[in-house]
């Protein structure tokens, strides 16, 4: 039972990890609406993008050489309603569409 359990969580990480490169995917080519449920339980709809000519270059990422770990869970994105960057569960996820 334990084997069959441990296959089936591989499986759905898998497939959340799919799910998170189709979301990148689209928010480096444009601006989506992404409506998801936040950690308090409420619901959220955030218009937001990683096309880097939408973002203000003063709030573009640096590098300064230090790797961080990736929350392959996560997708970070800018919001361009609010101006700021915010993050978002891939499993809360309602609806995400391109505008």
């Amino acid at each position: 039972m334990n084997n069959i359990v441990e296959e089936l969580e591989n499986q759905l990480k898998d497939v959340n990890d799919q799910i998170r490169d189709k979301y990148l995917e689209q928010l480096r080519e444009s601006t989506c609406l992404v409506t998801f449920t936040k950690k308090d339980g409420t619901d959220r709809v955030m218009k937001c993008t990683l096309v880097s000519e939408q973002i203000p270059q003063e709030m573009v990422p640096t590098t300064d050489g230090n790797i961080t770990k990736v929350n392959k869970s996560v997708v970070k994105a800018f919001d361009v309603e609010n101006q700021g960057w915010r993050s978002f569960r891939v499993d809360s996820v309602k609806e995400f569409t391109s505008v």
